[in-house]
């Protein structure tokens, strides 16, 4: 793709994407805040041993709390991930529709927590392993699981986003994480350096805002976006996958989003 391709058809979307995510996070700032600090709360669990230290001297203990809590995390930001969706969909939610979405989410989590279980195991012991054969044989599989590892990393940061937006089962949520990425690398290493800024930014915040919810409501705006690019290409598909008309297929998203002066987007209520 040249460089004007790419200006023409791909810049668009990540404009877009970027005005529409600052908007809905500027928008639903509370809501965000507490869903952030619903994980914070979530986070602690595991961080337990180490903040009390002379209550958990049991090393299973801190292994128990380290598992709980991971699992916990990740059940809860699999329920948030189903709850900001109706951000990017142009509505709100409540504490209500977290609960009730958390029905839907539980198997999400735990099918993440089995992921970053797999994730810790090959990081600490197999690559080490590997690695300390000193053979070429074993220089190659190391190097082999890290590009396996980058690319897991690359895809299944849109896990969550998929199985909400989808509605896919555990398994095919997977799949379909790794099509997504296949089919759109560019897209997938730009969201992933995007949301490891934002995540950096959030430290001034204390991880409050944007967040970790911040960053799931950013994929899953991404996502929403995208799934234009398959229905356009589903109404036409003699069309040119790497020519896809942004322009077009944004305009009623940009009339749905609207646009703000500065004084407006800080404050509102002067219009």
């Amino acid at each position: 793709m040249d460089c004007n391709t790419l200006f023409c058809y791909y810049f668009p979307m990540i404009g877009f994407l970027i005005k529409k995510t600052i908007y809905d996070l500027w928008d639903n700032m509370i809501r965000i805040v507490a869903l952030n600090l619903g994980f914070f709360v979530c986070t602690a669990i595991p961080l337990l041993p180490v903040l009390l230290p002379d209550i958990f001297g049991s090393n299973i203990l801190v292994i128990v709390f380290a598992v709980l809590g991971t699992l916990i995390c990740t059940i809860y930001l699999a329920t948030a991930a189903i709850t900001i969706k109706s951000i990017s969909d142009y509505g709100i939610f409540t504490l209500k529709d977290f609960f009730t979405n958390f029905k839907t989410a539980w198997p999400a989590g735990i099918a993440m927590f089995v992921f970053l279980f797999i994730i810790y195991i090959v990081v600490s012991i197999v690559i080490p392993f590997y690695a300390s054969m000193g053979s070429l044989l074993g220089l190659a599989l190391s190097a082999l699981l890290i590009w396996v590892l980058i690319f897991a990393i690359l895809s299944f940061q849109f896990y969550f986003t998929v199985y909400a937006r989808l509605g896919a089962s555990v398994i095919k949520s997977f799949r379909k994480c790794m099509l997504v990425s296949l089919d759109n690398t560019g897209m997938s290493v730009f969201l992933l350096i995007h949301n490891i800024l934002a995540l950096v930014i959030s430290v001034i915040f204390v991880f409050m805002f944007p967040g970790p919810i911040g960053v799931l409501l950013y994929l899953d705006e991404a996502l929403r976006l995208r799934l234009l690019k398959y229905d356009y290409l589903e109404a036409n598909p003699e069309a040119n996958r790497k020519k896809i008309p942004w322009d077009a297929l944004l305009i009623d998203e940009r009339e749905k989003t609207g646009n703000r002066t500065l004084k407006n987007f800080i404050f509102p209520w002067k219009d």
